[in-house]
């Protein structure tokens, strides 16, 4: 849905200044130095792109925060947003709402095996808390494992889970948390040579480590089932149905996290279809609704929803299951169904997004890997393609971060708005960005890359 002319409003630099002001005296802003930081101010957005008070439209490429995969603006979810907040804005989580139902229905229709329960939350992280939550009432057991590079959310028990830097500012090291290492083969720390001994390795590591803490004593093993804002590491074939059947070996719960992954992102309802793999606890927001509303949920196995059925579930939220969230997760669903949003998704990477970013990679040398699939893709940069070097260093800041920062700059000149995260750019529009959109996205990756290869050697 590209813009038309007359939706996008003439520059207004006086407006600008005047949003710009009001932030930097009020907002605080997540994961930033407040001194540090300056917003650019957005005056609207439609379809697949944004645009800011001066004049300047950007295609954006992170989706939000990986989370508009219908684009900005649909009619019919805004609609059905209006139509809903005229007939009931909101009703407390205890009662049975129409919109409330119909939206867990719809949900459990597309996910994996008996997921069939839902439980809603307000976003991905209050998500896998309560998925944490039920997974230790299930079993009786203290411990859950999560993956380094990872990222499952900043309340308190997801930060812990979470295996990138942004934990340890708040790791108390006494969550119930033990982290471990999952497949990646392009930086093994296996040292493994191909995807079969990566998984192979893996499935060892992740054992031993169950042998070492004592497996009576682990509730969950929680993975994304595509790492995101680590990396986009698509796990090597194997490797989840591995992972599925130490869980059933150990009667351990098998949690996936899909806040990222799922609603159209890898070019499925969710990315364990591409896997083959049922999971006992299933965590979604993001695209449920395109983020027009603040959602999130965890979908329930029947054997783990039967816990429950005599002994109360000790966790709610005021706003479970809200009204004006429900009806556009509800439209959202519709949309993406009518529209083909899915298939489209997964046609885009395998024709456009993929075969364009292996050609980048062919002919830049910062290039190191890519990796991805439907409209979820990682461009590994890298300072030799021979070493694998990292462009920058692990959580680069200041000087050190130099060159993604200026690679970033050039992606925003050329009218992309990049989504960059430590050595790597992801490729992550909105899941129906059209072909034409597409490829404007590549060539304006092109010329930033060519400012990142500047500093490889």
């Amino acid at each position: 849905m590209t813009p038309q002319a007359d939706r996008v409003p003439s520059p207004d630099p006086r407006a600008g200044a005047a949003v710009k002001a009001a932030d930097r005296a009020h907002v605080f802003h997540s994961w930033s130095a407040q001194g540090l930081i300056d917003p650019l101010a957005v005056a609207g957005a439609e379809g697949a792109y944004f645009w800011d008070y001066d004049g300047n439209r950007y295609l954006d490429f992170t989706s939000g925060l990986v989370y508009t995969n219908i684009g900005y603006q649909h009619p019919k979810v805004v609609a059905a947003i209006q139509e809903q907040a005229g007939r009931l804005a909101t009703f407390a989580p205890a009662f049975a709402v129409d919109v409330r139902s119909e939206a867990a229905r719809l949900i459990a229709e597309r996910t994996p095996g008996d997921l069939d329960k839902i439980f809603f939350t307000n976003g991905g992280a209050e998500a896998v808390e309560n998925a944490a939550r039920m997974a230790r009432l299930h079993t009786g057991r203290p411990k859950i494992l999560s993956a380094y590079r990872s990222y499952h959310g900043a309340t308190s028990t997801a930060i812990n889970l979470t295996g990138d830097p942004r934990r340890w500012a708040s790791d108390t090291a006494s969550a119930g948390v033990v982290h471990f290492w999952a497949p990646f083969l392009y930086r093994s720390p296996f040292y493994a040579g191909t995807e079969a001994q990566e998984c192979e390795r893996a499935l060892q590591h992740l054992e031993d480590t169950i042998a070492f803490e004592g497996p009576q004593t682990i509730a969950a093993i929680i993975l994304e089932t595509v790492p995101g804002t680590a990396g986009i590491m698509t796990p090597p074939p194997g490797y989840l149905t591995g992972v599925r059947e130490i869980c059933d070996r150990y009667g351990i719960v098998l949690v996936l996290d899909e806040v990222m992954t799922g609603f159209g992102r890898t070019g499925a309802w969710f990315a364990a279809e591409h896997f083959g793999v049922v999971p006992d606890l299933l965590t979604f927001a993001k695209g449920v609704n395109s983020g027009y509303v603040p959602l999130g949920g965890v979908a329930i196995s029947a054997e783990i929803a039967a816990t429950f059925d005599k002994r109360p579930y000790p966790g709610g939220l005021t706003y479970s299951g809200h009204p004006l969230a429900c009806a556009a997760a509800v439209a959202t669903i519709q949309v993406m169904a009518e529209e083909k949003v899915v298939e489209h998704a997964a046609r885009i990477g395998e024709t456009v997004l993929g075969p364009g970013l292996r050609e980048l990679a062919e002919r830049h040398p910062c290039v190191g890997e890519v990796r991805g699939l439907g409209v979820f893709w990682a461009l590994d940069l890298v300072r030799s393609k021979e070493t694998r070097e990292p462009l920058v260093p692990y959580n680069a800041t200041g000087e050190a971060n130099a060159p993604m920062a200026a690679f970033a700059a050039a992606a925003r000149k050329n009218g992309l708005w990049p989504f960059v995260n430590m050595n790597r750019t992801h490729a992550v529009p909105a899941c129906n960005i059209t072909e034409a959109e597409a490829k404007e996205g590549l060539a304006a990756l092109d010329a930033a890359l060519a400012v990142a290869d500047e500093h490889t050697v």
